[in-house]
């Protein structure tokens, strides 16, 4: 019988564009190549060059809008939307609004920084 894992310090992954990336499980966290699961707070005004992940994204809303952009399809998502971005796309992601975006995300295989 396994123990549960409880994650009550998780890695912040450093970051010079103001955003807090908290990774409970992961690559960075524990170690684990399968799944990264990562807590994220955007600021006003925020905005992420286009790239194409190695991994698919999955992002859960948690308090919102957020802009995404992916391979040439404009979402904005809202609190209680989730969105998939396939691996290999090209996506960008944004906070143009004048409030904080916080969201959850969840990548396979695990998010390497």
């Amino acid at each position: 019988m396994s123990v549960p894992t409880v994650q009550r310090q998780p890695f912040v992954v450093p970051t010079t564009d103001g955003k807090l990336i908290e990774e409970h499980f992961g690559g960075a966290s524990i170690g684990g190549a399968e799944v990264s699961i990562a807590h994220m707070i955007t600021p006003p005004r925020w905005s992420a060059p286009h790239q194409n992940p190695a991994v698919d994204e999955y992002t859960l809303m948690v308090r919102g809008p957020k802009q995404v952009e992916a391979d040439g399809k404009m979402v904005v998502l809202s609190a209680g939307e989730s969105l998939l971005v396939r691996k290999r796309s090209q996506v960008r992601y944004a906070n143009p609004f004048d409030a904080p975006v916080e969201y959850l995300s969840v990548c396979r295989p695990a998010f390497s920084p």
